[in-house]
């Protein structure tokens, strides 16, 4: 595998930069069972990093300790050249970490504008008290996000569903939603759990047309987990591979797609 410590460019020419997070020696245990063993892994600045493997990998686990829902039991977490500490996951998120989730966590009940607006809670400079008088600052601040929130209805294309409560959404919309109030956070690291799992094929397009247009034109750093592997290798700059826990592959697609320990998971070959 070719040299990528001072990060890369793609075979379309992009440029990835340097190392944005760490993953050194991770494990993961829940009481007597190993979810993650020691498993180490960087992400670039720039890229579309997949995490992938079968059902029961750890693939869920990894995310939920990047995003800071996990503490693993040994191992660092490092985010632009530092140690992270033990973090909340609202902490996490101030740091500029966004994610989706595997099955949808919208409020059913509000409107697509209304949902993603909770996307903008890290950005908000205002105390409860003025945000509760809505005056003078506070007004000004809503007014800011709100335009912001606009923006990426736009970005999407989803005007006409703007006012329209989530719960009253097909599947694929609000998934779509989903990643809109993630994007509202404005995150330099996007995580995105199985954004295609449920989709049809239309949507499925939609939705990888949309992740390559944010990593292009926000410039945004994407790790995802998906099972499709037709979208994986379509739209991943590199690739980590895990089974039962442990990392079996790592590198471009092409290296991943040749692996025979990759290969032997996928195609269910039995472990001694």
């Amino acid at each position: 595998m070719k040299d990528m410590s001072e990060g890369y460019t793609t075979a379309d020419g992009r440029k990835i930069g340097g190392t944005m997070m760490e993953m050194k020696n991770i494990t993961l245990r829940f009481g007597g069972v190993v979810a993650i063993k020691d498993i180490s892994f960087d992400i670039r600045e720039g890229e579309i990093r997949a995490i992938i493997g079968p059902n029961g990998a750890g693939k869920s686990s990894m995310l939920n300790v990047i995003s800071g829902f996990y503490i693993p039991s040994e191992g660092e977490v490092w985010f632009h050249g530092s140690k992270r500490p033990q973090m909340k996951p609202y902490q996490v998120a101030q740091q500029g970490i966004a994610r989706t989730f595997q099955n949808i966590a919208l409020f059913k009940g509000m409107s697509t504008l209304d949902n993603m607006m909770t996307g903008r809670m890290t950005r908000m400079k205002s105390s409860m008290a003025q945000q509760a008088m809505w005056w003078g600052k506070a007004q000004k601040e809503e007014s800011e996000h709100r335009e912001a929130v606009e923006k990426i209805i736009d970005f999407l294309e989803i005007q006409a569903i703007r006012k329209t409560p989530v719960g009253r959404l097909p599947y694929g919309l609000q998934k779509r939603v989903e990643l809109g109030r993630a994007l509202a956070a404005e995150p330099k690291l996007l995580l995105l759990d199985e954004p295609m799992a449920g989709m049809n094929v239309e949507e499925k397009e939609d939705m990888s047309r949309f992740i390559l247009d944010v990593n292009d034109e926000f410039g945004t750093t994407i790790a995802l987990i998906e099972h499709d592997m037709g979208v994986v290798m379509d739209l991943s700059d590199r690739v980590v591979v895990m089974d039962y826990g442990k990392k079996i592959g790592d590198g471009t697609p092409d290296e991943v797609r040749n692996n025979q320990d990759v290969i032997d998971a996928y195609l269910g070959v039995s472990h001694d």
